[in-house]
């Protein structure tokens, strides 16, 4: 009997913020369906242990590389220590970022600002820009870049003006990717995640400010869904491409007036 391929067999994969969270989902589901998979960050403990227990929960090659993605030094590193050990890069996830606490606009400080732009934004770009460099040269050329945008991509919430800030230049930076891509064979998408279970989302037990500003929980999902969702992404020839995807709880505030 001929064993049938798994989508990400061969292909090397990159996760950034993949230490923690929806990126250690991620990045596990990849390593299941085949791929070799780097996640980076900035604790080496944490990349390190997430590394450990994705392998021997797939059987599959997970590397950790730490690397702070709002800095241009430490990317230029990060990808040069993928081009040589792999010599190529098949697939970029834009996970990281970081959020502010919720404060109104006026009180958010400077710091804060540039903080939350260089986590959530710069690092994509710088991330973006490497792996172009390093797929339109490869062979076979080419290759698929994901971002996660988040639902605050597209509606904030209170008191989230940096954060929602950042992602929805985070839409933006995905349809340039896009367009820019379409010659080297680069294919870009994104996805709008809902109250992913994770530590962030935690408080969203106990309730959270609502528009209205009353305090209400919201129900919310397991990464395995958002991850399952990314595998999809990922699993389509180079010539297809989802631009935009929305995986969220399905009762969450988000959809009409709350």
């Amino acid at each position: 009997m001929v064993r049938a391929l798994k989508s990400g067999e061969g292909k090397i994969a990159l996760v950034t913020g993949g230490g923690t969270g929806v990126g250690r989902g991620i990045a596990e589901a990849l390593s299941a369906e085949g791929y070799t998979v780097v996640i980076t960050g900035r604790r080496a403990d944490v990349l390190d242990k997430a590394a450990g227990d994705i392998a021997a929960q797939t059987g599959g090659a997970v590397q950790a590389i730490v690397a702070d993605i709002g800095d241009p030094a430490a990317v230029a590193r990060l990808f040069e220590a993928i081009r040589t050990q792999f010599g190529r890069l098949d697939l970029l996830v834009n996970n990281a970022g970081s959020t502010v606490p919720p404060v109104s606009l006026e009180d958010v400080t400077f710091e804060q600002w540039s903080g939350i732009l260089a986590a959530n934004l710069t690092g994509a770009f710088l991330c973006t820009q490497q792996a172009f460099r390093l797929m339109k040269a490869q062979a076979p050329r080419g290759g698929r870049i994901i971002n996660n945008g988040s639902i605050s991509a597209q509606t904030p919430r209170p008191n989230s003006a940096p954060y929602t800030a950042t992602k929805h230049a985070i839409t933006g930076l995905t349809k340039s990717t896009a367009l820019d891509g379409r010659k080297y064979d680069i294919a870009c998408g994104q996805i709008d995640i809902g109250n992913a279970a994770t530590d962030m989302t935690s408080k969203m037990n106990s309730g959270v400010l609502q528009a209205n500003g009353e305090t209400a929980s919201e129900p919310t999902i397991p990464v395995a869904h958002i991850a399952e969702a990314v595998v999809y992404m990922a699993s389509l020839p180079l010539e297809a491409n989802v631009l935009t995807m929305t995986v969220m709880a399905t009762k969450m505030p988000l959809v009409g007036r709350g």
